[in-house]
């Protein structure tokens, strides 16, 4: 059988909401769920959130700025896939763009050959047309952009040579 969740008052949503996002960077989406989770009415939603906008609670410039830092440093993805991960939670493109020039490109650099350099370690067939394209289509999974995937596997940095 399957709990229903119960309703909460507008309240103990804001409550609950402050301290989500006193613990962690929250973005406008996810608090928008979680109100929408907890069936409170989209007019104590719109109040809701214009309170913890107008406390700072939340902020979706600064979240983005944080999520692409944390997926960079540690989760290690590309521009590509960081940029649909902020889609997804409905951040808007100049949000998105502003962001993203956070980025070193030097920092950026190093941490794809990091990730490309232990993936080709675990790569079978090593630096034969296989393993290329294995490591190849790794790279482009993890969200870095072709063009920079290709000239690293052509350069042979990925697979120790230089």
């Amino acid at each position: 059988m399957a709990l229903k969740k119960k309703q909460i008052t507008p309240e103990n949503a804001l409550t609950r909401l402050e301290d989500l996002c006193a613990r962690s960077e929250r973005c406008e989406h996810e608090l928008r769920e979680k109100l929408r989770a907890w069936k409170v009415s989209s007019a104590d939603s719109e109040k809701i959130l214009d309170s913890l906008r107008k406390n700072r609670y939340y902020d979706n410039a600064r979240f983005a700025e944080a999520f692409v830092r944390d997926k960079l440093l540690y989760s290690r993805w590309g521009r590509r896939k960081i940029t649909l991960g902020l889609r997804a939670k409905r951040i808007d493109s100049h949000t998105i763009e502003q962001a993203m020039d956070t980025i070193d490109d030097d920092t950026y650099a190093d941490i794809m050959l990091a990730v490309m350099k232990a993936k080709a370690r675990g790569i079978a067939e090593g630096n034969s047309f296989e393993g290329r394209t294995k490591l190849y289509r790794f790279a482009i999974a993890r969200g870095f952009e072709p063009s920079m995937a290709a000239a690293v596997i052509r350069s042979g940095k990925a697979f120790g040579e230089e």
